[in-house]
C-alpha cells in the first residue's frame, strides 16, 4: 500500500511589527493613506504577486520622495493620497476603468487585498525594500504593463522588470 503524501501549508515568515502611527490622519502614513495605497496596489497589481505589488507601492512612495525633494510640491502630488489619485497616473482610479468600482468595494476578506494592506502598511513606514532599484539607481517613478508601450517609455530603458510590469525612473 502506498501512503498518500502529506501536504504542508506554506507559511510566510511573520512581518516585523509596524509602528503605530501617532497621527492617523497623516496623508503619508495615516489610515486613509494606507487604505488608498492598498487599493492602488490591489487595482494595479493584484495578479503580480508580492514582488509586483511591493513594486507598485514603491513607485508611489518614490513619487512622494521626489515631491519632498522639490519642496513638497510636484505635478503628480505631494503625498500618498494625492499621488495615487492624480488623474491618469494609476489607471485603477480613472473614471470608466473597470477596476474603479472594484477598488471601491474590495475589503480585507479578499486575500489579495489583505496582502495589499500588509504591503501598504510596511511601505509607508519604509519597512519594505524597493524592488525597482537597480545597481546605483534610484527607485522607479513610472511603470507600465509589458503589453503596451506608452509614449513616455519610447526610447527609455527599463531599470526593472517585475512580473508583467516594466519600471523606469524618469525624474532625478
Amino acid at each position: 500500500m502506498i501512503a498518500k503524501p502529506q501536504l504542508t501549508p506554506v507559511v510566510e515568515p511573520a512581518d516585523p511589527p509596524v509602528p503605530e502611527d501617532p497621527n492617523p490622519e497623516d496623508p503619508n502614513t495615516g489610515h486613509a493613506a494606507i487604505d488608498t495605497l492598498a487599493r492602488t496596489i490591489w487595482g494595479e497589481a493584484r495578479g503580480e504577486g508580492t514582488a509586483g505589488m511591493t513594486a507598485v507601492a514603491a513607485v508611489v512612495l518614490n513619487r512622494v520622495g521626489v515631491a519632498d525633494a522639490a519642496g513638497g510640491r510636484y505635478w503628480w502630488g505631494a503625498d500618498v493620497i494625492s499621488v495615487c489619485k492624480r488623474p491618469w497616473q494609476f489607471s485603477c482610479w480613472n473614471e470608466g476603468d473597470p477596476n474603479r468600482t472594484q477598488i471601491a468595494s474590495v475589503d480585507a476578506t479578499d486575500p489579495y487585498f489583505a496582502t495589499a494592506l500588509r504591503i501598504a502598511r510596511r511601505a509607508v513606514h519604509h519597512l519594505a525594500p524597493d524592488p525597482t532599484i537597480g545597481d546605483g539607481e534610484k527607485g522607479a517613478t513610472h511603470y507600465h504593463h509589458r503589453g503596451i508601450m506608452p509614449s513616455w517609455a519610447i526610447g527609455r530603458r527599463a531599470q526593472a522588470s517585475i512580473g508583467q510590469h516594466l519600471f523606469y525612473r524618469l525624474v532625478d
